[in-house]
């Protein structure tokens, strides 16, 4: 239903602006209400300041590639709910499919019914027309770190191509300032959208990446979506494991749990 709601506005602007109709609303306008802004921080907060579950483990929900699929995410969200273990979700990235602000504030108020916080990377889809400007507004920056119960989690853009293959994104130095401190954390997981390999990532800045994260020898994890499909391995044979999220379309997520020096997962069908 939501899909046809929002392929409704859609097609109602692009009529209004074919036939030369006087209306407002464009769908490439920024229109967030205050509700809408800041996510990433009330998010943080709620987590941060009401750590919940045994102070050793972390358990989250790992999903993302949510673009168009609301009725997937509504009932992935409708799940989550039922379950009293999951401590937050994160997001691998792909909010939107074309970077509009009504994509953004769908998909932000399904998420918004999540019982737990969630926690979000930009994807490439998110960055396309105003979907950089709006993401930065209604979740914050594309970089930042954060430490739950000892565990550092680095989130982290590597949307490469549509930035020009730089060679600035990922930005490697940033990321290895978040993993240096190794004295302040137990271990440590870098969260993306588009990983390393992939024809997405600057591939001039793979080893870079892959070193970054192993030569601290705390990095358990590197999470990221953009593939739509599930998969895991260590393709760097260094220690670091590589997780791929599932679109919602697959009516799939991965539990994640995670100890200091170790780690499990599960998938779940829904």
């Amino acid at each position: 239903m939501i899909q046809k709601l929002l392929k409704g506005f859609i097609a109602v602007g692009i009529a209004a602006m074919i036939f030369g109709q006087c209306i407002s609303y464009s769908p490439f306008e920024i229109t967030l209400e205050d509700h809408e802004k800041d996510l990433t921080q009330k998010n943080l907060n709620r987590l941060l300041d009401n750590p919940t579950g045994n102070s050793d483990t972390v358990t989250f929900a790992f999903i993302g590639d949510t673009q168009r699929f609301y009725d997937a995410s509504t009932d992935f969200v409708n799940v989550l709910n039922k379950r009293s273990d999951i401590e937050f979700v994160i997001h691998s990235g792909d909010i939107s499919d074309f970077g509009l602000d009504l994509e953004f504030s769908l998909m932000a108020e399904i998420l918004g019914k999540l019982k737990v916080p969630y926690l979000t990377v930009i994807g490439n889809h998110d960055i396309i027309y105003n979907g950089r400007r709006i993401y930065e507004q209604m979740f914050g920056p594309m970089d930042y770190s954060f430490t739950y119960k000892g565990f550092r989690f680095v989130m982290l853009n590597t949307n490469g191509r549509e930035f020009g293959f730089s060679g600035k994104v990922p930005d490697i130095p940033w990321l290895d300032e978040q993993l240096s401190d190794t004295s302040h954390y137990k271990n440590a997981l870098v969260i993306q959208h588009v990983p390393p390999g992939n024809d997405d990532f600057d591939n001039t800045l793979e080893t870079s990446y892959a070193q970054t994260l192993s030569k601290w020898g705390k990095t358990l994890l590197s999470m990221n979506g953009h593939n739509h499909d599930y998969s895991i391995g260590e393709p760097y044979n260094d220690g670091v494991t590589y997780l791929n999220s599932f679109s919602t379309s697959k009516k799939s997520y991965v539990v994640v749990k995670i100890w200091e020096g170790g780690f499990s997962h599960v998938v779940v069908d829904f």
